[in-house]
This record gives C-alpha cells, structure tokens and sequence, in this order.
C-alpha cells in the first residue's frame, strides 16, 4: 500500500507485550496508510504503557484510529478468540515438544554470546567493551581464548590483541589470520611484559618490525632482544639525574601533588632509551622523592 496511490480500510492489530496469540489483542481500523499505521501504532504504545502503569489491563477490542485529532477512540470489545474467527490449521499437525527433546537441543547448543560475554568478564577479568568486542564473532572468540588459556595474564593477552595487534593490523589493511604475529606470538610477548623483561615500548618498537619485516613475534624478540636495565644502581644514577634537573617538579611532589612521579619515570625511561625495568622504575623514583 503506497501513500497517496491507494486508500482502503486498513487494520492493525496490537498485541501488548507478554500476550500469546490468542490473548489480549487490539485492532485498530480506519487506518489508511503508512503514515497514519504509524502515527496509530505510536499512538497505542503509549496509551497501553499509561493504562498497564497506572495499575489497569488492556482490553481485547476494536478501536478507530482518529487521524484529526491524533488518537484512537473504543468501538466495541471482542473478549474470546472465536469473536476473531481464530481456528486451527487442519494441515498441521499438533507439536508437541517434549522435555526430552528439549534437553537434546540444548545439549547440542553452543555458547551463546551474552552467556559467554558473562564467562569470560568473570575469568579473564575483562572490561565489558573488551568482551563485547571479543565476542563479536565466534571464530574471534574462539581464538582469542585459545591464546588466553595459556597465558599468565589473559587480560593482558586482550588488550593487546584489541589494542596494539589490533591497530596495526587496521593499518595494514589486514585481517587477524594475516596477520605476521601469531597469537601464540602474541602470548610470548604478553608474558614478557607480565614479568617486566621487556616494557611497553619496548613490545611496541618489536611490535613494528614483526610488521615491517612480516615476521611473528618469537623470531624478532630472540634476534633483537632488547635489554632491560634490572641494576639498581644505574637506574637510582638516572633518577638523580632527572631530579636535579627538574626541582621545580621536586617540589610539586613533596607539596603533595603525588601524580608527578610519572613526570619523572617517564624521564628517566627516555633517558634509558625505555630500557629501565619498568616496576623497578617506579618503586625508587617513589623511593627517592619520599626521602
């Protein structure tokens, strides 16, 4: 039914939320095109919301759709399903599903996506957008819990997949089984971060040549292993360094302003060349501003 090419007397039937075939059901006539089938449908959603909160039932009846004043108005109430001339398909025959066959279908049933969105923000410890993402493809899931198994920290394996696998490979114009890093490359350097044997810029700068010379990421880390400054010593040597330069700061800490420790390792990290021990780092620069 095209607007403005053809008028008929139209109805629409509404059934409120949570009836069955055979329940409450309203028709609404006099509803002549897609706009007032619009206009009438909006119309009753709110009339049925209002009736249903303000403690009341939605009657079964007939109901004429008033284009002119924007409402529908009673014209007379059907309470059984005969008044709408409801019978049975005499082709079909009775379905009966049993609870037997039931425990069969559902045995068979994989793990939905809401379940398994639940499952793994309790077990990996993921954020509600990171398993959103995660799940949105089963075969992605899949994957990525396949490499998160074997990990010591699967939260970290999916914000690394998400977020640094995940850009270059948006960047590259590439999908995941392309890709040059493998999961179980990925893993590794998952692992290596979790223990503080490389840090992050230091995964991203291998991260870069996987890319650039379409390698995974075990055979880069062996030929480039990066070192890492573990000696106390060297790295308290730095942040004198990096304190006597910037008194300024100094003072902003020990005022109370905490949060400019990170000024301070990020310096040093420059100055290492992103080679201090990342969790060694942080534990003297706290250590000497506190002293």
């Amino acid at each position: 039914m095209e607007e403005g090419s053809l008028r008929c007397d139209a109805n629409v039937s509404v059934m409120p939320r949570g009836a069955d075939k055979f329940g409450t059901k309203v028709e609404v006539k006099n509803v002549n095109s897609f706009r007032y089938i619009r206009s009438a449908l909006e119309y009753e959603i709110e009339r049925q919301i209002e009736v249903v909160e303000a403690g009341g039932r939605i009657q079964q009846e007939t109901r004429l759709w008033n284009q002119a004043e924007g409402r529908t108005y009673s014209m007379r109430s059907k309470e059984q399903a005969h008044d709408y001339r409801y019978f049975p398909e005499p082709d079909l025959p009775p379905l009966v599903v049993s609870a037997a066959w039931q425990a069969e279908i559902a045995a068979t049933m994989p793990e939905l996506p809401e379940a398994r969105r639940k499952r793994m923000i309790a077990e990996y410890d993921l954020t509600e957008q990171d398993a959103q993402t995660l799940t949105a493809a089963r075969e992605f899931a899949d994957q990525f819990e396949a490499a998160a198994r074997t990990a010591r920290s699967p939260r970290r394996v999916a914000n690394l997949l998400l977020s640094e696998l995940g850009g270059r490979l948006k960047a590259a114009g590439i999908e995941l089984d392309a890709s040059p890093v493998t999961l179980t490359g990925l893993v590794q350097a998952a692992d290596l971060v979790e223990d503080g044997k490389i840090s992050s810029k230091q995964l991203k700068q291998l991260l870069d040549i996987c890319f650039e010379k379409s390698e995974d990421f075990g055979p880069v880390y062996e030929r480039e292993k990066p070192q890492q400054i573990t000696d106390s010593s060297a790295i308290e040597k730095l942040i004198d360094e990096v304190i006597a330069a910037n008194p300024k700061q100094v003072e902003q800490y020990r005022g109370g302003k905490k949060t400019v420790a990170g000024f301070f390792v990020g310096q040093v990290m420059r100055l290492s060349k992103g080679q201090a021990n990342p969790a060694l780092l942080n534990e003297l620069v706290a250590k000497k501003l506190d002293g």
